[in-house]
C-alpha cells in the first residue's frame, strides 16, 4: 500500500510539475492570436462589418498578412500610422489576393487597389497622404461595392 501511495504522490508531483509548462504554451497560444477590433466601412449599398488585426509597430508593419493562406471575409488588418503620410505596399511573400484600401485622416478612402497579385513586388502607391490602410481578401471590395470616397469608421478616424 505504501508503494502503491508512493506511485501516485510521485504521478501527482509529475502533473503538477508540467502544470506550468502547459500553462505557459497555452498563454503563449492566446497571446499569439490576433487581438481584433471592429471597423466599418460605408458605402453607396450600405456599411460593410469588419474584425480587423491592427499593424501599428514597424514589425507588425513590415509582416502584415505576409505568408497567410487564408483570410476570412469579415477580417482583415489596418496599418496605423502616427501622422498622415504617403505610401506603398508590395505583395512580396504574401501568398493571398488582398484589396488594399488607402484611408486618409478624415477616414475617407482616398485610393484603392483591388486583387493585388500575391507575391508582386511591385510597388502600389497611395497617391496621397493617409493615416491608414486597410488590406481586406481580394475581390470583397468589389463585391461590397467600395469605392474612393466612401468612409471607414474606426476608433483612429474622426466620427463622421
Amino acid at each position: 500500500m505504501a508503494l502503491l501511495d508512493d506511485l501516485r504522490r510521485r504521478d501527482a508531483l509529475r502533473l503538477l510539475a508540467g502544470a506550468p509548462l502547459a500553462l505557459g504554451v497555452a498563454g503563449r497560444a492566446m497571446a499569439a492570436s490576433p487581438r481584433l477590433e471592429p471597423l466599418e466601412i460605408v458605402t453607396g449599398r450600405g456599411v460593410a462589418r469588419f474584425q480587423v488585426e491592427i499593424a501599428a509597430t514597424e514589425a507588425e508593419q513590415r509582416k502584415g498578412l505576409m505568408f497567410r493562406k487564408v483570410l476570412a471575409p469579415d477580417r482583415g488588418m489596418l496599418f496605423v500610422y502616427r501622422k498622415p503620410q504617403r505610401a506603398a505596399f508590395w505583395m512580396k511573400n504574401t501568398l493571398i489576393p488582398l484589396d488594399i484600401l488607402y484611408i486618409g485622416a478624415d477616414g475617407g478612402i482616398l485610393s484603392m487597389v483591388r486583387n493585388a497579385r500575391p507575391h508582386d513586388e511591385m510597388p502600389l502607391p497611395s497617391g496621397g497622404l493617409v493615416l491608414g490602410v486597410l488590406e481586406i481578401a481580394g475581390g470583397r471590395a468589389g463585391q461590397l461595392g467600395v469605392l474612393p470616397g466612401d468612409r471607414v469608421r474606426h476608433r483612429i478616424f474622426p466620427k463622421g
